[in-house]
C-alpha cells in the first residue's frame, strides 16, 4: 500500500501567491560555517548550546542582524581544517559590504556582531567582491527546502565555486528554493538552475534580476513591494533605488532625483500551509496596486 503525503506547500503557494514582499527584513547578516548538527532552528541549542546560543540570540538582535548556518553544497560537508568561515554583511543601499573570515570558536560572534552596523566595512576580514549565493536547505524545517534547494545549491557551486553556499532557513519555505544574494540582500523563490545562475550573474555586474525576486532585505514587506514595482517600470542598478515609508506612503527614489509614490493593499488568498505538514492558515499577501510618478 502507499503512502499518501499531503501536497508540499511550496506547491501549494505556487497557485497563486505573489513572490513580492516575503524576503526576511535584515539589514546585515551574520553566516556561521556549520557543517552539520542543525536543529529545527539555529539557535535552539542544537548546534551551539543553549547558552552561547542565547548570547548569539541576543546580540544578533541587539543590532538588528540575521544569523544564518551556512555549509558547503553535496553530501561532503566535512570542515576542513581548524577554522570556521564566518560571512558577515551589511545590505543598505549605497553602503553594502561582505566580509568573510575565519574564527576558531563560534564563541567569537560574540566580539563580532556588534560591528555589523551601519557604515564603512570595519575590516574585520578579506572584502568578499563577488556577490554571495546562500541557498536554502534547511530540511530539518521544511522538506522543500532540502528537496528543491540542494540541486540549486550543487549547480550553483559548480559555476560560482567557493562563493555558494547551502544555508539554513531564510524565511518562506513555501517560496522555495529559495535564493539570498550578498551583500545587497535581495532574495528570491522559485527559480530554476538556469534562473538562478542568471541571478548571480546579474549581480556580478551590479544588475538586479526580476524574475522570481521577492524584495531587498533592508525593506519592510511594503517596502519590497515598491521598489519591485518600481524596477518593473524603470531600468535601475542595485543601489540606484531606495524606500521611504511614512505618514504619505511608500514612496520609492532614484538616485537620479526621480521619485515614484507606490501604493501598496493588502489582498487575502485562500488558506493553505506555509509549511509542510502546517495547519492551512489564510495567506494575506500585498500587491502594488498603482505607482505614480511624483
Amino acid at each position: 500500500m502507499s503512502l499518501a503525503f499531503p501536497p508540499a506547500c511550496s506547491a501549494a503557494s505556487a497557485l497563486d501567491e505573489p513572490l513580492p514582499g516575503t524576503a526576511a527584513t535584515a539589514p546585515g547578516w551574520v553566516c556561521l560555517e556549520m557543517p552539520s548538527g542543525w536543529g529545527r532552528d539555529v539557535l535552539d541549542g542544537t548546534a551551539l548550546g543553549p547558552g552561547l546560543a542565547g548570547e548569539i540570540s541576543a546580540a544578533a538582535d541587539a543590532v538588528g542582524v540575521r544569523f544564518l548556518f551556512v555549509r558547503r553544497p553535496g553530501r561532503d560537508t566535512a570542515r576542513r581544517g581548524d577554522g570556521r568561515t564566518v560571512l558577515l554583511a551589511r545590505s543598505d543601499p549605497g553602503g553594502s559590504w561582505c566580509e568573510r573570515l575565519e574564527v576558531g570558536e563560534p564563541k567569537e560572534l560574540l566580539d563580532l556582531i556588534p560591528r555589523i552596523v551601519a557604515g564603512p566595512a570595519p575590516g574585520l576580514g578579506r572584502a568578499q567582491d563577488r556577490p554571495v549565493a546562500l541557498v536554502c536547505a534547511h530540511g530539518k524545517r521544511d522538506r522543500c527546502c532540502a528537496v528543491l534547494g540542494r540541486p540549486v545549491a550543487a549547480a550553483l557551486a559548480a559555476e560560482f565555486g567557493d562563493d555558494v553556499w547551502e544555508c539554513s532557513h531564510t524565511g518562506g519555505h513555501r517560496f522555495a528554493p529559495s535564493l539570498i544574494l550578498l551583500p545587497t540582500g535581495y532574495t528570491y523563490g522559485r527559480l530554476d538552475v538556469a534562473q538562478s545562475r542568471d541571478a548571480v550573474a546579474a549581480a556580478a555586474r551590479g544588475e538586479v534580476y526580476l524574475p522570481g525576486l521577492r524584495g531587498r532585505s533592508s525593506w519592510s514587506a511594503a517596502g519590497q513591494v515598491a521598489e519591485i514595482a518600481v524596477r518593473g517600470q524603470v531600468p535601475a542598478d542595485a543601489d540606484a533605488l531606495v524606500v521611504d515609508e511614512g505618514d504619505a506612503g511608500t514612496v520609492v527614489r532614484h538616485r537620479d532625483g526621480r521619485r515614484w509614490r507606490v501604493q501598496v493593499e493588502t489582498r487575502q488568498l485562500p488558506p493553505r500551509p506555509v509549511s509542510c505538514g502546517a495547519d492551512p492558515k489564510p495567506v494575506r499577501p500585498l500587491m502594488a496596486t498603482e505607482t505614480t510618478a511624483l
